[in-house]
This record gives structure tokens, C-alpha cells and sequence, in this order.
């Protein structure tokens, strides 16, 4: 066999494997954040109906179909009241406005989370006070919390991070004993179980006093819009929780409160009516991709991953954040990017020092755990349509690398 044919071989071989590397590409979706327009096609009938109800009816603010979503969400959560909303930043302030909550009182809140839970704070006068995450599970911890308690504190904020929710045992008990209130952060874990520890069952945002969410579109029940909503099961908290979301008025041109014009619009409850009912559905999905994330990275020693309980549902996986220990985390973003694949850093900067919320009160010795967390974590592609050839392209990059 002469060395030119040996050549020409090698050459074959090499092209078969790049056609048939390019003809992976090419068949395999391609990857997103967040695929809404695939989750749409699914239901798009049931959608599509929705809106043109209310196109046919006309009842574009406060009509029928915002009612509906209202009772049918109550229904799914075992809450009393859901209050809906424009939005989940409107939720938490008027969950904070409806407390009766004083300039100066301090409100104790993780300090490893988006801004919004900080800034509803401080738009309304009060002391945000940021304390230290849980290593474990990235939830505020308990131990920061019992610390910072002064005689000014008149309010906790768990934010169930990532769809995990927060220790809200240890939360309540510290709250009955210095006679706080619970305002629930539970803008990414709609529909996530919290087993106490009697062994009772609840969803997140339902245990506290009031619970806040958003359905902004990529969370796991989103709109196609802006849309939020609060939770209650206290009959006079939400009496005024309906006043201040609509100028205070509980009889037109009658302004019993300070309110604000927040109202979730007809479309969007319409759009969230439709997706309701898939929404444990679309959790499990989460659920498995994460699984499938977690048995493929969890043995490599340079990664950390999110446990996941097979026999509960206390994580819904709004984001899959597993961390980077050697080092090179900000290499691994930029790697999976060059390979086409979306990832994000959920949170770059700790809140407490973000040049809005600065104060001299913040050591960073208090903070280990956050100082942390914002040099190692990753968050890759998490949504209901991810399908096992892009998990383990997703993971084969992963490892690939580290």
C-alpha cells in the first residue's frame, strides 16, 4: 500500500468525521436559556384561545379571565387569597406596603439575590439589612439571620433561590419568637413543596404571612408580559392587599389607603390560565434535566451540584447553578460560549456591594459565603423543552473542559 493511498485514506476518515460532526450540529435544536417559543407550540391552541377571548370580549384590564386565573391559582396553591399584579417587584412592595411597615424599621434579606428584593426595601424607607447565604443550598441562612436581629427588625424576606425553598421551619419559629413578619420571596419557585417538619405539605409562598411571585416570561409559570402576584391567607391582609393594588380603592373614586396602580392585565392572566394546569408537568421536566445535569457532572472533584430529592419537590429548578472550585469558572463561561452554549452568571456582584445599597454597616467578613458563591457559580440552559442530546452535549462541554 503505497503512502500516498494511506494518505488519501486518512484524509476519508477524517472527512466522514467532520460531516458527520457537522450533521450533529445541524440536527440537534439549537440551544437557548430559555426555549419559550417550543413550549408555546405545545400549547398554542389553548393560548391562542385565551387571548382571543379577550380580544372578543374586550375586557382587556380586571375582565373575567384575570378572576379565573385568580381563583384557579388559589385552587393549585391551597391559599385563601391570590392577589394578582403588573408585576413581581410590585408583589414584594405591596406585600411590604400592605404590613403597615414604618421608615427605619430594618427588614433582614439575602444578600446573595436579584436586586429587587433589596429595592422594594429601600423605595419604601425601610433598612434593608443583607445578611449571609447557606453554602448547602445558596438559601439565607439561619444562623446570619438569628444575628442580625436588633430591636428594629420587623421583618424577614426568604427569597427561594434558583426554586429551592428556604429552611421556612427555622424561619417562622425565629419569626414567632420575636414577633416578625414573613414576606416570601418566591419569584422563581412557584409550585415547589415545602415538607415541615411534622410532616405536612405546603407550597412555597403560601407558609409565611404574605408571599410574593413574578410570571415573568422565563420563569417556570410565566407570561408573555410583565405579571406578578401575591399570597395570603390572613382575610384582613388581603382586603388590603386588594386595595393598594388599584389606587387604594375598594369603591370607585373611594381612596380608603395609599395605593398604586398594579393590575395584571386580561391577556396575560389569560396566557397564565392556559399554562396552569401544566405547570407541575413543566416542573417535572425541570426536574429530570436537572438530574440528568447533576448524575453527569456531580463525580468530577472540580465541580459542585445542586442535590436533587428524588422523593420531594422542595426544588423546581428555575435556574440549574452548579459552581466552579478551581478557579475557572469565568474560562468555563467563555468555553461554553465559543461552543455556542448559553450560560449566565446568577449573581455576578453580592448586593451588598452594588453602589446602590453601600453601607457602612456591611463587613466582609460577614459574607463568606456569598463572596463566594459570586466567583464560583455557573447557570446553564434550564426550560421545560431541553431534550437528552443537548444535556449531554451541555455536560460533554462541561467536562470537556474542567
Amino acid at each position: 500500500m503505497t503512502l500516498k493511498y494511506i494518505s488519501f485514506l486518512k484524509f476519508i476518515k477524517k472527512a466522514i468525521k467532520l460531516v458527520a460532526l457537522q450533521s450533529k450540529f445541524f440536527v440537534m435544536r439549537k440551544l437557548q436559556m430559555v426555549d419559550l417559543k417550543s413550549q408555546y407550540e405545545k400549547i398554542k391552541e389553548e393560548v391562542n384561545a385565551s387571548i382571543q377571548e379577550v380580544l372578543d370580549t374586550n375586557t382587556y384590564i380586571n375582565g373575567p379571565l384575570v378572576h379565573q386565573f385568580q381563583a384557579d391559582l388559589e385552587n393549585y396553591l391551597g391559599v385563601k387569597h391570590v392577589i394578582p399584579c403588573a408585576n413581581g417587584t410590585d408583589a414584594l412592595q405591596i406585600a411590604m406596603m400592605s404590613l403597615d411597615l414604618k421608615p427605619g424599621d430594618e427588614v433582614i434579606t439575602a444578600d446573595f439575590t436579584f436586586a429587587a428584593t433589596v429595592e422594594v426595601i429601600a423605595l419604601l424607607q425601610l433598612t434593608p439589612v443583607l445578611v449571609d447565604v447557606d453554602m448547602s443550598n445558596m438559601n439565607i441562612s439561619i444562623e446570619a439571620i438569628k444575628k442580625a436581629i436588633t430591636p428594629k427588625t420587623k421583618a424577614i424576606v426568604p427569597v427561594h433561590l434558583f426554586g429551592r425553598a428556604a429552611n421556612m421551619d427555622a424561619i417562622m419559629e425565629i419569626a414567632k419568637a420575636h414577633n416578625l413578619y414573613v414576606i416570601e420571596d418566591n419569584a422563581q419557585a412557584i409550585g415547589a413543596d415545602y415538607t415541615s417538619k411534622d410532616g405536612s405539605k405546603k407550597k412555597v409562598g403560601t407558609i409565611g404571612h404574605v408571599g410574593a411571585t413574578s410570571f415573568f416570561p422565563s420563569k417556570n409559570l410565566g407570561c408573555y408580559g410583565d405579571g406578578g402576584a401575591i399570597f395570603t391567607n390572613d382575610d384582613a391582609l388581603a382586603h388590603t392587599l386588594r386595595g393598594i393594588v388599584n389606587h387604594g380603592m375598594y369603591e370607585r373614586y373611594h381612596h380608603d389607603v395609599v395605593g398604586v396602580n398594579s393590575r395584571l392585565d386580561s391577556i396575560q392572566a389569560g396566557v397564565l390560565k392556559a399554562k396552569l394546569p401544566h405547570l407541575d408537568t413543566y416542573n417535572k421536566a425541570r426536574q429530570e434535566a436537572a438530574m440528568k445535569y447533576s448524575t453527569a457532572l456531580g463525580k468530577n472533584p472540580n465541580l459542585w451540584v445542586p442535590t436533587i430529592c428524588e422523593a420531594c419537590d422542595c426544588h423546581v429548578f428555575h435556574q440549574y447553578v452548579f459552581r466552579v472550585l478551581n478557579g475557572k469558572r469565568d474560562a468555563l463561561l467563555e468555553h461554553l460560549q465559543s461552543k455556542g452554549i448559553p450560560c449566565a452568571i446568577y449573581y455576578p456582584i453580592p448586593l451588598h456591594s452594588q453602589k446602590a445599597y453601600l453601607d457602612a454597616r456591611y463587613k466582609e467578613e460577614d459574607f463568606p459565603v456569598t463572596n463566594l458563591l459570586v466567583k464560583e457559580v455557573i447557570a446553564l440552559p434550564m426550560h421545560t423543552e431541553l431534550d437528552d442530546e443537548q444535556i449531554k452535549f451541555i455536560t460533554d462541554s462541561v467536562l470537556e473542559f474542567v
